[in-house]
C-alpha cells in the first residue's frame, strides 16, 4: 500500500523502514542544524524522537531555521519541531524536553533507550556531556561541529574528530575528548575558514535584543553572535540525518526484503 515513505523504501526496502520505524533518536539542539536533522529524520521514517532544546523561536531565526516563521516566533522550538513532525507522520511518537542539556540534569536522560544520539547544540560543556553520556550506554553518536560564519555549504565532511582541521570548535573538542579518553567520534565538519562577522551595531543583537518574552538564555549574555545564513546550517543538519540513517540501516542502505 502506497504511504508517505514509499518513495523511500524503494531504496530501503521493507526490512530498513521497518528499523527506521523501530528507532528512537535523541536530537539534541532544535536550530539551524538540529531542525533539519529532525525534518530528514522524519520524512525517512524514523518513529520515535526526543527532542531537547530550551530556546524559543526568534525573528533572528527565519534566515536559517527550518521552524522559524512569522507565525512560530515566540513558541518553544520543540514545540513547534513536535508538530512538524506529526503533521509528516502522525503515527511518531514525540516526546519534547524544554531544558539546556546540562550535567547538572544529564541524569534525567536515558541514554541506554535511544538508538542514536545527534549531538547539534553549540557549547562546548553540552557537546562534552552528550558524548561522554552517549559512549557510556554504548549507543551510537554523532556530533555537528561549527557551522556558524561559513558561506560554503559543499566544504562539510563527515569524519573522525581527530581527522579534523580548520574548524575552531573541533579544535577544542579534538583536545578536550582526548583528556578524556574518547578514542573515536563522528562528526561533520567544514574546512572552510571562518568569515569574520562585519561589526554593525544597527542590527546588534547587543544593541537591540529582540528574543522573546521568557527566553532562559539571551544572545546579549553570548560572548559572540555568529554570522549566518540559510544555506550552510541545512546542508550540515542533512548530512547529520543521512548518517543516522545509513547507520540504522542494513549495509547501509542494504535493501533486505521487497
Amino acid at each position: 500500500m502506497l504511504n508517505q515513505f514509499s518513495r523511500t523504501q524503494l531504496l530501503l526496502g521493507s526490512d530498513n523502514m521497518d528499523r527506521l520505524a523501530d528507532a528512537k533518536v535523541a536530537v539534541f539542539g532544535i536550530g539551524g542544524v538540529g531542525g533539519y536533522v529532525v525534518e530528514a529524520l522524519a520524512r525517512s521514517g524514523v518513529g520515535s524522537f526526543v527532542l531537547v532544546d530550551d530556546d524559543k523561536v526568534c525573528l533572528t531565526n527565519i534566515n536559517r531555521q527550518i521552524i522559524a516563521t512569522r507565525k512560530t516566533v515566540g513558541k518553544y522550538k520543540v514545540d513547534v519541531m513536535k508538530d512538524r513532525i506529526l503533521e509528516i507522520n502522525p503515527d511518531a511518537d514525540v516526546e519534547i524536553r524544554k531544558c539546556f542539556y546540562l550535567p547538572e540534569n544529564a541524569h534525567e536522560f536515558p541514554f541506554e533507550e535511544y538508538s542514536y544520539v545527534v549531538d547539534a547544540v553549540d557549547t562546548v560543556t553540552a557537546k562534552i556531556e552528550i558524548i561522554m553520556r552517549a559512549k557510556a550506554a554504548d549507543v551510537p553518536v554523532i556530533s555537528c561541529m561549527g557551522a556558524g560564519n561559513k558561506l560554503d555549504a559543499s566544504a562539510f565532511q563527515v569524519a573522525d574528530i581527530y581527522k579534523t582541521k580548520m574548524c575552531p570548535l573541533a579544535k577544542v573538542m579534538r583536545r578536550e575528548l582526548k583528556a578524556r579518553g574518547i578514542k573515536k567520534l563522528k562528526v561533520v565538519y567544514s574546512e572552510e575558514k571562518p568569515v569574520r562577522p562585519l561589526e554593525d551595531m544597527s542590527i546588534s543583537c547587543r544593541q537591540h535584543c529582540v528574543c522573546p518574552p521568557g527566553t532562559a538564555r539571551k544572545c546579549t549574555q553570548r560572548r559572540d553572535i555568529p554570522g549566518s545564513i540559510a544555506f550552510v546550517p541545512s546542508v550540515a543538519g542533512l548530512i547529520l540525518a543521512g548518517e543516522v540513517v545509513k547507520d540504522l540501516t542494513i549495509n547501509q542502505y542494504g535493501r533486505g526484503t521487497e
